[in-house]
């Protein structure tokens, strides 16, 4: 598809994110990639990576918000752990395939001949920016309309969902060998422990959760360092 060049080409794109932009340049910005802004410097073409900063502090904020209200009996690191999940590189380039990004995406020739359409990183770094553009066009309500109704409210991370043996076959499956466990650190008093838990694959480390038992931080620090083999693959 030919790079973005006015409003009326995002058309459709405006009505996914249901929003209609009061100053379409934003949304053109945000969908700008570095590549396609240093090739075409004489026209002041700005890229995404400031929004991209933004965006990524606006989608903490309103997920933030949402599974405080939605999970109210979840602990801090439990939150933090859901919430790593959902923004996380994978997490956003499902939604920026989900709306077909990739389609309106401004990229520099060599990106575009590498395949950047379809990159993970370039997908989630626009998704990204497309919500810091809506924040700063409509507002923050804006914003959580978007976000709220393209992010899935995530699975459980409690010891019910059995994260450890799906993790372990697609360890077993990919690198031959079994994930381990070490425990970086326990805090607090014997009523009220966090437990700290690292997994390592193959020597390298993936992931770490906190939990109030080794058992509960194990299967977090498990369901998380699914989501790295995910953008991994």
């Amino acid at each position: 598809m030919a790079n973005v060049s006015s409003a009326s080409d995002i058309a459709e794109l405006q009505q996914l994110l249901g929003h209609t932009f009061a100053d379409p340049r934003l949304l053109a910005t945000a969908l700008c990639h570095r590549s396609y802004a240093n090739e075409n410097k004489e026209d002041g073409t700005l890229d995404n990576e400031k929004l991209e900063f933004l965006g990524d502090a606006v989608l903490d904020l309103l997920i933030g918000q949402h599974l405080m209200e939605e999970f109210p009996e979840l602990s801090e690191g439990d939150l933090s752990m859901t919430r790593a999940q959902l923004v996380s590189e994978s997490g956003l380039s499902r939604v920026a395939r989900e709306l077909e990004l990739g389609r309106w995406l401004r990229l520099g020739k060599g990106e575009e001949q590498s395949g950047g359409r379809q990159k993970s990183s370039l997908l989630s770094d626009a998704l990204e920016a497309i919500v810091a553009a809506l924040y700063l066009d409509g507002g923050l309500e804006v914003a959580r309309q978007f976000v709220l109704a393209r992010f899935e409210t995530p699975p459980s991370l409690g010891v019910g969902d059995d994260h450890k043996s799906r993790l372990q076959e697609l360890v077993q499956a990919r690198f031959r060998c079994t994930p381990m466990y070490e425990l970086v650190s326990s805090s607090g008093p014997d009523h009220d422990k966090r437990f700290e838990v690292a997994v390592l694959v193959d020597g390298t480390e993936r992931s770490r959760a906190v939990g109030r038992s080794k058992k509960v931080a194990e299967q977090q620090a498990a369901a998380l360092a699914i989501a790295t083999l995910d953008t991994d693959s």
